[in-house]
Order: structure tokens, then C-alpha cells, then sequence
């Protein structure tokens, strides 16, 4: 029901934009919605529901509506849930303000927070947003580190994503050099869309012309002229147009893209008429390579793994020439018309998230003072949920280029072709990370978590401090460029996690020992080595308490639950030898294997405890025993952390208890067991230790606390086994698996007499 509400309500509000629609343009309305998901409290990445929404091109509006659903009954007071957007890529956030690992850079995004009682919805609207895949994340506060059960009641909240578009259908396209006549009103803007090919240096779009109809006003047409997309992290071109022309210019406008234009007029009441025309120059291109791919494929066999193996010396590609500092001379093959270097790349996919580029020729390039040298990087989209790194190293060999230092720029969508003292690391729409490398720091590293899916150009040029760079013209340098799925794959002290949501992948650091941030590198809060290692010996130590229970087990003639009992201390001292965080760690086995056998071996013992207070016969016991641990065993398997699969088999181990005392209290004609001192000093402080540890078990253990909350845990589980074993039965059979040991023996000798018997034989009769 409240599904429809809002998507009348979407279908209403589309409908009033649709009404207001000029004639000069046809618009379209377009509805998505994702299914609600579960909230949880931010500890990382994994803690974020992620939902990516399409936005397709010519959108003149989107609106997002952010809905948050109560999931339950009782009362959990207010929280505020946080909602990230970001375009292209998956947003990087950072609620709990850690510090980001060394060079890793990374711009905030747009973060809306709602605060929900019992259901609450907001919206948020975007004007002119940029086409492409956007992504919503939404998580609650941060974690409080309180460990809850699965299965027992909490407070959970539903989030979901919806959004509606307006699409224009048939925008018209602005050529370059020819002007089109164009209206415009306050309410119905002007609408335009135009390409920009690749290699263009230069864009400019001209207003003229402008009128509104009456001769006072025409004068001043009060126009308002943007260039480009909203896309949150990067502002539009906007130009404030006061005469009857203007114009907008961009140096370094996005490659190889349809570029929005929107001129709006700011008359009340009042249409309008303007002629627009737009121009672009290509200023910069590289040498053409022509349509021979000869070359290509022999520069790929030359870097095939199977080729290099088995033909190392039968290539028939004419050597490279190489420069005095080892590098390929890439000098020779630019001609005078050329005012770029453009390098050829490979593009290598090695893993999930994980890719490379390399030069074809050769990791080492040229690098001058005269000219950029240009290389390009296509970013596809399953590569967004990683990090993308870049390392620029000067070759040890250039001992001659002195006080000179090498610039360079890494930028999406454009490259930044001129590169100096005074030009930024910066285009008309979209921002770059410059770096720079001398021979005092002949090493620089960007890393970039979450990219944008798109081409990245990284532009090298040699920058002197004088006008003549001496011997030091030519530089060598090795750029390496790859997708990693972490950065620094989290470190010592974290585990890098592939993450899905739906179709898309992406990885984030899971944190050990009390470190934390993006890449495990924080370590305000980090756990010293004592600590680490006192809660070590605490988690492993105290499951040597079920030692005297498996000694008054076999005291007791109760050989199959002592078994059981060193099953269950065996597994759970390497089980959390193996699950602690940091250096104090030690696996026997599989970390898996080692969680079941512990899991499998508690609730057991648990069942097999109760099942022997119940005073069951041989046969009916055995029978329960063997029942109990195969579905216990299936259940683990199923969710091994699931509250019921402890509650369950205590529950039913108690009815049989229960149902054997009340029947043998029934044939006795008195309470069972009949011993008050029984009661007193053995089943009431079993059961107080026993409700005691669950108690502890469930509603105590945090992850600050867990190494002594848990210890005790150990210890009170294995001291109810002490006290709830029942006495040694009187009336056992005297031999039998059950019987047990015999702690004392005689031993006697006495003569076997062998007495040989006569065959008697009956005569025949005569």
C-alpha cells in the first residue's frame, strides 16, 4: 500500500512538470525504484546499502525520493540514517572521521541525513543532472560495538532508493559554426546539446541577438548561459548575460562527449529570442599511426607470456632505439607538425578488480621540455569499486636533470596539455591531481579509491627553472597505472573484502586489532601486544575448565559425554587460537572448520548434559544422542550463529528432563530427585552458572569487552557441567559401554581341569 502511495505520488509530481512543457522541446517522464533494504550500523564498507540508479542523457530533471521504514513494534527512540550520492562511482564516505592512508585522495559526497522515528521520507531534486550511473548509500550511526545474537529482537529500519526523471526527446543540436534561433522564458528554458570531439583544446558558445520583444528591454536580455552537467562534485560553466550577446569559453572541455547547454532568462513574464552559435579548436594531435595494424599485433606478441616462452628470439619487429638512459627514443617518431607525444598503452585484466596498463613500448618514456607526452587510460566500469592507482618513478640514470623537476596531471574525461609553473592540474569542468618528481623525491604516488568509469589521461612534461634545461632535455620516467581492489591490499592489520550489491562489485578493508579507516592505517584506537596477547590466553585458557568436568564424567561412568566435553575444549581453544586479530594468532586448521567443530561441539555438549540429568534408559539415550548431534550438526551448517540454534536444543533437552522427572516423581510418589541436598548444592548453582553465562552470552558481549565476557562464558558453562552431572546409577548392568572404567581390579589365577570323556558305544543287537 505505501509502495503505491509513493508511486502516485511520483506520477502526480511528474505530471505538473509535464504541463508546464514549452512545445519546443517533448519531454518524457521515467520511474525506477529499488527493492527496501536493511539497515545496519556503519563499522565499514560492508555495513553500506548500496543502490545504483541510471540516468539516461538529455535529463532536465531527476528527483530522488528516500524512503526509511521502521521495522518492528516496540520503541527504539530516533535515529538519524545517512544518505550518500555520488555520480559514476560508489560514494567514498568516512562517518567516523579516520585518517586516510599516505597519498590516497578523495573528494566527499553529497550526504543527506534523515532522522526516522517510525517511517520517514524525503526528496531531493537535481536539476540538469550529469547522464550515467549514480549510486545511493545509506547506513545508521555508528556502530556501538554491542554484539547482538541473530534471531533476537532488535530495532531494524528499511531503506528505499526511488527516482523519477524528465527526459527530453528530441533536444536540438547546436553544429559547430552554424547559428540557431532559440526562445527562452523564466519557467521554459532553452535547451541544447552539442559534441565535442576529441583533441579539442578550446570550446566557445556565443549568444546574439537577444531580444525580448520590446524596445526598451532589448538592451538587456539578462540571459543565463551554463555549459555542462550538475553532477555535485563538479559545478556547471555559468556565464551572466546583461547585453544583447555573450559568451562562454572552456579550455580543456571533456573529450569525445555530448556537452549540455542551458540559457535561461531571468524576465518575469517575459519570452526571450536569442540566436546561439558554438566553435571549437583542436589544438593538439598526435602523430596519425594510418590503418596498417602490423605494428600492433607484433608489439602485442612481444608482450605475450606464451610468445616471450616459446619464440623469445623469432620476432621479426625491428628493434626500438634506445637513448643513452635506456629508454625507448620516442624522439624520432614525432613529427614537426605534432605538439604531442600520445604513448600507446596495454590494457591487461589480471583478476577481479584488478587490471593493468602498460607501455606498449617499454615501461620507461621520453620525457621533454618542448612537448606533453600524453597516455590514456580507459577505465571500464566493473573497475569503479576499487582503487586506482598511479606511480610515476624518475629512472635512476638521470643523473643530469639537476634542479629541473618533471609535472604531470592525472585527469578524467580531458587531458591538461599545458603544464607549468602557473597552469593548474585542472580542466573546464572536472578537476586533476597533479605530481610532480625531482631527484630529491624521485617517486610520487596518487591513489584514487572508488574511480570514475571513464578515460584518464596522465600528461608528462619536463619544467625547468630556467629557459635552457642544459643536458637535461630528455628525461626518462616509468609510469605505472593499475586498478587495485585495495589500497595496499588494507595493510597488516586488515583483510581486503570482495563486496556485491546486486551486479556490482566493489572491495573495502575489514579492520583487526582495533585499527581502522579506508585502508587500515588509523591507529588511534589500535591494540597493543600485551593486549593482544593477554586476550589470547584469556579466550584459550579458560576452556581448560572443562577438565574437571570430563574428570567427574569418567568418575562417573559418563564416558561418551566426557568425549564430548574434550571434542568441545580441544575445538574451542584453537577456534579462538585461530580467530584472534593481530600477531597473536595460530590456526591448527581451516579458520572455517575450526568455527564449526567449536559450534557443533557447545551446543552438543549443552545437549548431552541435560539429556543425562533426565536419567534417560541405555537405549533411549543413546538414540537421543545420536538424533541430537546429526540435526545439530545440519543446523550449524545452516546458520551456525542463528539464536535458535542454541535456544532449540536447550529447550528440547529440558522438556525430555522434565517429562522424565515428572514420571519417575508420579511412580515414586515424590518429588525427583528426592534429595533436598541435591537441589541445594548441585542443580541450583548449576542452573545459576548456566542462566548466568547466557545471559552473558547474549545481552553482555561487546567487541571491547568480548575477551573477558566470552572467558567467563567458557567458565561458567564448563562449571554447570560439574554441578547438573548426576550421580553414578546403582543399578547399571554390570558390563556395557555405559558401565565404563574400573578404577580398581584384583587379579586371580586358577587351574582349568580338562576331563577326557569315553566314547560309550551301544552294540548291535543281535
Amino acid at each position: 500500500m505505501e509502495a503505491c502511495f509513493l508511486r502516485l505520488l511520483l506520477f502526480f509530481a511528474l505530471r505538473t512538470w509535464t504541463l508546464g512543457d514549452d512545445g519546443q522541446v517533448t519531454f518524457v517522464s521515467e520511474l525506477s525504484s529499488k527493492p527496501a533494504q536493511k539497515l545496519s550500523k556503519y563499522g565499514w564498507y560492508a555495513n553500506v546499502r548500496l543502490q545504483r540508479f541510471h540516468i539516461p542523457e538529455e535529463t532536465a530533471i531527476a528527483r530522488w525520493l528516500f524512503s526509511v521504514k521502521k521495522g518492528h513494534s516496540f520503541h527504539c527512540g530516533q535515529h538519524n540514517v545517512s544518505i550518500h550520492l555520488r555520480w559514476g562511482a560508489p560514494p567514498v564516505i568516512n562517518p567516523t572521521e579516520t585518517v586516510f592512508p599516505n597519498a590516497t585522495l578523495w573528494v566527499p559526497s553529497l550526504s543527506l541525513t534523515l532522522p526516522v522515528t517510525s517511517q520517514s521520507s524525503t526528496t531531493f531534486n537535481l536539476s540538469d543532472p550529469a547522464p550515467g550511473d549514480w549510486f545511493v548509500a545509506a547506513h545508521l550511526p555508528e556502530d556501538d560495538g554491542r554484539i547482538e545474537q541473530k534471531g533476537f529482537p532488535s530495532c531494524s529500519y528499511y531503506f528505499q532508493p526511488q527516482l523519477s526523471v524528465r527526459r527530453a526527446v528530441d533536444t536540438p543540436v547546436l553544429q559547430q559554426g552554424t547559428f540557431l534561433t532559440q526562445t527562452a522564458a523564466p519557467d521554459r528554458p532553452a535547451r541544447l546539446k552539442l559534441f565535442v570531439p576529441e583533441f579539442a583544446s578550446s570550446l566557445s558558445v556565443s549568444v546574439a541577438e537577444c531580444s525580448s520583444g520590446e524596445a526598451s528591454e532589448s538592451v538587456n536580455c539578462s540571459l543565463l548561459l551554463r555549459l555542462g552537467s550538475a553532477s555535485l562534485q563538479h559545478s556547471q560553466a555559468t556565464v551572466n548575460c546583461l547585453g544583447i550577446s555573450c559568451s562562454a569559453s572552456l579550455s580543456n572541455p571533456p573529450w569525445d562527449t555530448w556537452l549540455r547547454v542551458v540559457v535561461e532568462s531571468s524576465h518575469v513574464n517575459r519570452t526571450v529570442t536569442f540566436r546561439i552559435v558554438s566553435n571549437y579548436t583542436v589544438g593538439c594531435k598526435p602523430k596519425s599511426v594510418g590503418l596498417t595494424a602490423d605494428d600492433d599485433i607484433t608489439r602485442l606478441l612481444g608482450k605475450s607470456s606464451i610468445s616471450n616462452s616459446t619464440s623469445a628470439g623469432n620476432s621479426s619487429a625491428p628493434p626500438a632505439s634506445v637513448t643513452s638512459n635506456g629508454s625507448a627514443a620516442l624522439i624520432p617518431q614525432l613529427s614537426a607538425s605534432a605538439c604531442v607525444w600520445s604513448i600507446p598503452v596495454l590494457y591487461e585484466e589480471l583478476d577481479v578488480l584488478s587490471l593493468r596498463f602498460t607501455p606498449v613500448n617499454g615501461s620507461n618514456i621520453s620525457v621533454t621540455d618542448t612537448h606533453p607526452t600524453l597516455l590514456t587510460y580507459p577505465l571500464p566500469t566493473q573497475a569503479t569499486g576499487g582503487t586506482l592507482n598511479l606511480q610515476l618513478t624518475l629512472n635512476s640514470t638521470n643523473a643530469t636533470l639537476g634542479n629541473n623537476r618533471i609535472v604531470g596531471c592525472f585527469s578524467p574525461w580531458t587531458p591538461v596539455l599545458k603544464l607549468n609553473h602557473s597552469e593548474p592540474c585542472h580542466s573546464a569542468l572536472f578537476g586533476g591531481n597533479g605530481v610532480g618528481i625531482n631527484v630529491s623525491v624521485p617517486k610520487a604516488v596518487v591513489r584514487l579509491p572508488f574511480p570514475q568509469s571513464t578515460t584518464w589521461y596522465l600528461t608528462l612534461q619536463l619544467v625547468c627553472n630556467s629557459s635552457n634545461c642544459g643536458n637535461s632535455s630528455v628525461v626518462s620516467v616509468v609510469p605505472e597505472v593499475s586498478v587495485s581492489a585495495c589500497v595496499e591490499d588494507c595493510g597488516p592489520y586488515g583483510e581486503c573484502r570482495l563486496l556485491r550489491s546486486y551486479t556490482d562489485l566493489y572491495a573495502a578493508c575489514v579492520c583487526t586489532a582495533g585499527w581502522k579507516g579506508w585502508g587500515c592505517t588509523d591507529g588511534s584506537t589500535a591494540q597493543s601486544y600485551s593486549r593482544q596477547l593477554t586476550a589470547t590466553m584469556l579466550l584459550t585458557l579458560s576452556n581448560l575448565f572443562f577438565l574437571p568436568a570430563i574428570v567427574v564424567a569418567i568418575r562417573r561412568s559418563y564416558i561418551t559425554e566426557a568425549f564430548v566435553y574434550l571434542f568441545t575444549m580441544f575445538f574451542s581453544t584453537f577456534y579462538h587460537a585461530c580467530d584472534q586479530p593481530g600477531a597473536a594468532v595460530l590456526c591448527i586448521m581451516d579458520y572455517d572448520a575450526l568455527q564449526y567443530c567449536d559450534f557443533l561441539g557447545s551446543i552438543c555438549s549443552i545437549w548431552v548434559t541435560i539429556l543425562c540429568m533426565a536419567r534417560l534408559g541405555d537405549t533411549a539415550k543413546c538414540t537421543l544422542f545420536l538424533l541430537g548431534a546429526l540435526l545439530i550438526a545440519m543446523s550449524m551448517q545452516l546458520d551456525r550463529k542463528g539464536l535458535w540454534n542454541l535456544l532449540g536444543p536447550i529447550l528440547c533437552a529440558i522438556l525430555f528432563m522434565v517429562i522424565s522427572w515428572v514420571y519417575r516423581g508420579v511412580r515414586r510418589r515424590h518429588c525427583y530427585p528426592p534429595s533436598w541436598q541435591r537441589w541445594v548444592f548441585y542443580l541450583m548453582p548449576g542452573a545459576l552458572c548456566a542462566l548466568v553465562g547466557v545471559c552473558l552470552y547474549i545481552f553482555a558481549e561487546t567487541e571491547s569487552n568480548y575477551y573477558y565476557t566470552h572467558s567467563l562464558w567458557h567458565i561458567l558453562v564448563a562449571s554447570c557441567v560439574v554441578f547438573l552431572l548426576p550421580p553414578k546409577e546403582k543399578d547399571r548392568k554390570a558390563l556395557g559401554w555405559s558401565q565404563g572404567f574400573s578404577w580398581s581390579w584384583k587379579w586371580s589365577w586358577r587351574p582349568r581341569v580338562w576331563v577326557k570323556l569315553e566314547e560309550f558305544k551301544i552294540p548291535d543287537e543281535i
